[in-house]
């Protein structure tokens, strides 16, 4: 599928701040920038078909095991607990040393990791590949968006951010599908995903460091310990922690336990997987490039645009959602493919914000900590709670006791609005006028 890609020339939103306290917001991308945008959504593409494959085949991988749907939850969180851990550690280095070879080391690693969870004998190894491929997507996860983000301006970052994660709903599809596939010989659906891996991450050795984006500010200085503290002291990165959090408490969560819900509800894994993989390229792609391109669009209009489109899409999401628990087949499939284009169309605008409001000298750091945060109190925790209420009750009970966060997700953007532009310009003021960061003079 080939897809159209963005153009690098997009009129720049105003701002309140006058001009010549601001980095100068120019629309011009760097050279070498579409390719580095088609390289890292191929492996963001690649990283989800290894998340889903998991999902779509979790129920198979508990009866050879002879595991319960909460032991088999703890794969979901075993990778998660390596990818948040050590997601911080390769933030600080990337803001240190050359970003691509740490991408494209966690890439070989975790495709080596990925295909090797198919040949292991053991549950135990099983768990032990899971906790490798946390590591090696921990090299990618925040240090890909900080690439981009130093290519493109930020009059076109939602765009950008948004083609980015349109990988999200492709990759998390065919990750089903390729699962549904290989439902009965699950070891093959990890097998397929080594060779793809192995050239992408061989690739990113090949690309060049971006350099400065014209118009903008030099960095004089490498971040201090005060720089990484006073992240969190951004009012607009600490609300955008907490709502992706709770979205992704619910999410992660429900989307690894959505194929054997389909079953419980008379859906056989041969139709429904590859139906619900098919709702996620269709709706989630066109929701995730949607809500990007809108929250670029109403900046000008509305400051707190990209809370705002996060906001609204989740509050309209949850009521969708819960109707799918009660919605008989095959009406089901229509509300589930507008619930996914809600849930979805914060994805873009969300991601944005990270790099909008943070310094490109902490952005690495800033992405690897919302992925410490996100993760530890979000889907690292919820697959093993989801897993026990549903062996206590049932699975549509546990989806809804979780999705009550999407709401939580909902109300924590939108109350997130105001202080985003505040948080923006801040964030792109040349270093003398900063405020929040220690200001140390040019070496």
């Amino acid at each position: 599928m080939i897809l159209p890609m963005p153009s690098d020339a997009t009129p720049a939103s105003s701002s309140p701040v006058p001009a010549d306290t601001l980095i100068t917001d120019t629309s011009r991308a760097l050279p070498g920038a579409r390719a580095a945008l088609i390289l890292l959504l191929l492996i963001n593409l690649m990283n989800y078909v290894d998340r889903q494959i998991l999902s779509a085949v979790e129920k198979p991988i508990g009866e050879e095991f002879k595991v319960s749907a909460a032991a088999t939850g703890w794969l979901a969180t075993a990778f998660l607990l390596a990818y948040m851990v050590f997601s911080p550690i390769f933030g600080v280095m990337a803001d240190r040393v050359r970003r691509w070879a740490i991408v494209g080391g966690g890439v070989i690693i975790w495709s080596l990791a990925s295909g090797g969870s198919g040949a292991v004998p053991t549950f135990a190894m099983l768990v032990g590949m899971r906790l490798l491929i946390g590591i090696g997507e921990a090299a990618y996860g925040p240090v890909a968006p900080t690439l981009l983000s130093d290519m493109y301006p930020v009059a076109v970052r939602g765009k950008i951010m948004a083609w980015f994660n349109a990988a999200i709903p492709v990759g998390s599809a065919l990750g089903y599908v390729i699962g549904g596939l290989f439902h009965d010989h699950w070891h093959w659906a990890f097998y397929a995903t080594l060779p793809p891996g192995i050239i992408l991450g061989v690739w990113c050795f090949f690309m060049k460091e971006p350099g400065k984006l014209p118009g903008a500010a030099a960095e004089h200085r490498k971040a201090t310990l005060h720089d990484y503290l006073a992240l969190f002291k951004i009012k607009s990165y600490t609300i955008n922690c907490l709502a992706m959090t709770a979205m992704t408490f619910s999410l992660g969560g429900i989307a690894f336990f959505m194929p054997r819900y389909l079953e419980g509800r008379g859906q056989s894994a041969e139709h429904a997987t590859p139906i619900f993989g098919g709702i996620i390229v269709v709706s989630g792609l066109f929701a995730t490039i949607i809500g990007g391109m809108t929250g670029d669009k109403l900046r000008s209009r509305f400051p707190g645009s990209y809370f705002l489109v996060s906001g609204l899409s989740m509050l309209l999401g949850f009521p969708l959602f819960l109707l799918i628990l009660v919605t008989p087949f095959p009406y089901c499939w229509g509300v589930l493919f507008l619930a996914v284009f809600c849930l979805f169309f914060n994805t873009g605008p969300s991601n944005t914000v990270l790099a909008n409001v943070t310094r490109p000298s902490v952005r690495a750091t800033a992405y690897a900590l919302n992925i410490f945060v996100i993760h530890a109190f979000g889907d690292a925790v919820s697959p093993p709670i989801i897993g026990w209420v549903a062996n206590r009750w049932n699975m549509g009970v546990a989806f809804m006791v979780v999705s009550v966060m999407i709401f939580v997700s909902g109300v924590l953007w939108l109350f997130g609005a105001k202080h985003l532009q505040e948080d923006t310009d801040t964030a792109n003021r040349p270093d003398d006028q900063q405020r929040g960061f220690e200001v140390i003079a040019p070496h």
